[in-house]
């Protein structure tokens, strides 16, 4: 399938794997670039940009295809190593990176400069125009239906997609409830040009986590996902879990006076514990609600292979068959 994401990244399918917080490890990604979509290495997982370098190139022993860092800039006093991070990348001959988080501008010309593709994570379509306007090759348009960070518009993708489709003159891919063929279609009758899946990677075979999450995953519906963060604007969809609603029950209890440091606890460093270790209840952990839809623990290759399959009958027949 051709599109314009495939074309400009320069893969086989339309699909991207979402840069996630300790998942994201050069396993994952070489897994999904072998099987024809783009796999993301998560920049800020490594501690180091010199452990982002080792991992760049362990990911590149793993696959001769295109694969992407994924580097989120977050609103900190105490910052990582961004020049770093990005020097590394660059060194390491990487070909496309997914920005997230703050405004990416001050990195883009070295990253344009390497012949580097920018796809940057946006939760509303002003947000998209403005990586448009500062030079982003791409973006991930993500609807509230996503794991992580929704934003605060609450604008689903039924809306947002065919938004930014009005808008954009970039390509931009469907972030948050993608899982199988029907979320690739109708990403593509929207205006999208691919989707980028997160949890659904989450729940493979070659995901380098704990079989505790991906059990958690196949357990869930469509109903067990809650906002958290939300009165600090900082809002994270998460997993249901007795720490989550903990979290929720202080949020409710400190009102107009929460602090971050209310609820740090069953926040902040959660993830090694989550997804290496396997305690799923200790803390809060990104999951979309597109954990309904997903029931079983494939390899990459054969999940983005039935993809593919079932969205050309899905469009050669059932689709084609109606008119």
């Amino acid at each position: 399938m051709k599109t314009r994401i495939t074309e400009l990244l320069g893969i086989e399918h339309p699909i991207i794997q979402g840069g996630m917080h300790y998942v994201g490890f050069a396993e994952l990604a070489a897994a999904v670039s072998n099987a024809g979509g783009l796999g993301i290495i998560t920049g800020l997982t490594q501690k180091t940009p010199e452990d982002l370098a080792n991992e760049i190139a362990r990911c590149k022993e793993m696959t001769d295809k295109p694969f992407g860092v994924n580097v989120t800039f977050l609103p900190v006093v105490n910052a990582p190593d961004y020049p770093g991070i990005i020097k590394v990348i660059i060194d390491g001959g990487v070909k496309v990176v997914e920005t997230a988080g703050n405004n990416p501008a001050e990195y883009l010309p070295a990253l344009k400069e390497a012949g580097i593709k920018v796809i940057h994570k946006c939760t509303a379509v002003r947000h998209a125009l403005k990586a448009q306007k500062i030079g982003c090759d791409a973006v991930s348009v993500d609807g509230f239906e996503c794991g992580g960070h929704p934003g605060e518009d609450d604008i689903p993708n039924m809306i947002l997609l065919p938004r930014a489709a009005d808008e954009l003159e970039i390509p931009f891919v469907s972030s948050g409830g993608m899982a199988d063929a029907r979320s690739l279609v109708a990403s593509l009758a929207m205006g999208a040009d691919g989707m980028n899946m997160g949890t659904r990677f989450l729940a493979t075979k070659e995901a380098p986590v704990h079989d505790n999450v991906k059990q958690a995953i196949l357990e869930a519906t469509e109903l067990d996902t809650r906002l958290v963060m939300r009165p600090l604007r900082n809002t994270e969809r998460v997993l249901n879990n007795p720490a989550v609603e903990r979290i929720l029950a202080t949020e409710k209890a400190r009102g107009k006076e929460l602090e971050f440091g209310d609820i740090a606890a069953e926040v902040a460093g959660v993830y090694p514990r989550v997804m290496m270790d396997g305690d799923v209840e200790c803390g809060a952990w990104s999951c979309g609600m597109v954990a309904g839809l997903i029931h079983d623990i494939p390899s990459c290759e054969d999940l983005i292979s039935r993809i593919m399959a079932d969205a050309e009958q899905m469009i050669r027949q059932r689709l084609t068959g109606m008119l």
